[in-house]
């Protein structure tokens, strides 16, 4: 019986990696205004045109979703024209406009969890591809602390470099992991028969 009690118990410890759902949420968001200097990057103003698996729904898309900020740390190396690199730190922030399934207020709140890369493509026509990736954690849904997250922007500034305000043509992709309610809901009645059946075994009132 001993044994039986072990095997849930390890059971149970391993629910909350399963709690986690495999793909994520998908936050897609174009235009806004990027704004830098060598104290950091700031994105503000650029609205939420796709949200696909949040509370496990499919994708739904329209112009009015919500709206998606940021801002990083200070440049660390590089400049802010060409490749750079800027400290994580900053904020990070989604929110929902209550439509389509969406909760009318903030949906993710965190910040840059490390480096945050800043390179740049010359195309054949002469434009200029900024792309920003990042790795960010935070709280999602005013709820759950969120792991792995990791974001993308693309910014195209035309055919001038990036001179520290531009208009973000391109849009931009964030995708966070965060865990399936009705798992933890699974986790939550397994610890509690787990610790009924350990008092019964030890003879607790």
């Amino acid at each position: 019986m001993l044994k039986k009690v072990v095997l849930m118990a390890a059971l149970a410890l391993a629910l909350p990696v399963a709690a986690f759902a495999s793909g994520g949420v998908d936050f897609t968001n174009s235009g806004g205004t990027l704004t830098g200097s060598s104290s950091g990057l700031a994105l503000n103003g650029s609205v939420l045109i796709g949200v696909n698996g949040f509370a496990g729904a499919p994708l739904v898309t329209g112009a009015g979703l919500g709206s998606l900020s940021f801002t990083t740390g200070a440049l660390l190396s590089g400049a802010l024209q060409g490749n750079a690199t800027w400290a994580g730190g900053g904020s990070f922030t989604i929110i929902g406009n209550g439509i389509n399934g969406l909760p009318n207020g903030t949906i993710f709140s965190g910040s840059f969890t490390g480096p945050v890369e800043w390179t740049v493509v010359t195309l054949a026509n002469g434009t200029h591809n900024y792309t920003l990736t990042g790795a960010i954690s935070g709280t999602f849904n005013n709820n759950w602390k969120t792991e792995g997250v990791t974001i993308q922007l693309t910014i195209n500034t035309g055919k001038g470099p990036f001179n520290g305000r531009a208009v973000a043509g391109s849009s931009g992709d964030t995708n966070i992991l965060v865990p399936e309610p009705g798992t933890l809901s699974l986790f939550g009645t397994g610890i509690l028969g787990l610790a009924g059946l350990v008092r019964r075994k030890l003879g607790v009132a």
